[in-house]
């Protein structure tokens, strides 16, 4: 018996792994995080399987379905939404599994913040502009921050920041990164992304909170940074046609060209 973490993806059931889809499709039981994960990726759970909305179940709770399907000798997907490397929840399951001898697979899943940028049409790493991407949040209810990791020092680096879980904080957002990204920085703020309800808002630093839908109160990603929305960037190098690379060596004298053409 195996549990086998899937993330999910960020919404639209067509964004799932084929990896993802065959383990769900194999097992028998199958939790899934119900307030966020859509309901027709269930539709691939084989016929007669176990489905387990664990929206309003505590840990003890999750713990202990898996474990009766354990004892059963039933393999389980336990489904999340996104990918399951930030903000999953998985590590205190896995943690909890570890102590039962209870073995686990884990599978990816598309992230909510690539999710978001495809909305955009956009590049979140742009030449001259930005070359990083800070995933992070602001402190809530569930989770505090540790020491240091504060949006004013995310800020001073001056990269692409992807905040997650903070559209109910935009007072702080704004107050914290417009000493360092100014209040004309571009914003995107992506509710719901790849779900048939999705809502973009494109706007400014300065007036983040003034731009906002009242009605978007969660599941929204923030996008802040100069590479939001920029046209005006250097092309990189990797495609320019002289420059001299593993696949298009440009002279004989290339160290790539012998590489090219190894000793056949």
């Amino acid at each position: 018996m195996t549990v086998h973490f899937i993330g999910a993806g960020p919404g639209a059931p067509d964004l799932l792994t084929l990896r993802g889809r065959d383990l769900i499709a194999s097992c028998p039981v199958c939790l899934y995080a119900g307030s966020l994960v859509p309901e027709a990726i269930l539709d691939h759970c084989p016929e007669g399987a176990q489905i387990i909305n664990t929206a309003p179940m505590a840990l003890d709770d999750i713990i202990g379905s898996i474990a009766v399907a354990h004892d059963a000798g039933k393999d389980v997907a336990r489904l999340h939404s996104g990918d399951l490397s930030v903000w999953s929840a998985m590590g205190e399951q896995i943690r909890r599994l570890d102590a039962l001898g209870i073995p686990y697979t884990v599978t990816p899943g598309v992230p909510s913040f690539a999710a978001a940028a495809a909305s955009l049409g956009q590049e979140l790493t742009l030449p001259g502009v930005g070359q990083s991407l800070i995933l992070t949040r602001t402190p809530g209810r569930a989770s505090s921050m540790p020491e240091g990791e504060s949006l004013e020092n995310f800020g001073k680096t001056g990269a692409t920041l992807a905040l997650h879980l903070s559209i109910g904080n935009l007072a702080q957002v704004v107050a914290d990164l417009v000493p360092h990204y100014g209040a004309e920085c571009p914003v995107a703020v992506v509710y719901r992304a790849s779900w048939p309800d999705e809502k973009i808002i494109r706007t400014r630093l300065g007036v983040l909170e003034d731009g906002m839908d009242p009605s978007i109160a969660r599941t929204a990603l923030i996008l802040v940074g100069p590479a939001i929305g920029a046209s005006d960037f250097t092309e990189s190098r990797l495609y320019a046609a002289d420059y001299d690379r593993r696949y298009r060596p440009q002279t004989a004298d290339s160290p790539w060209s012998e590489w090219q053409h190894g000793d056949d």
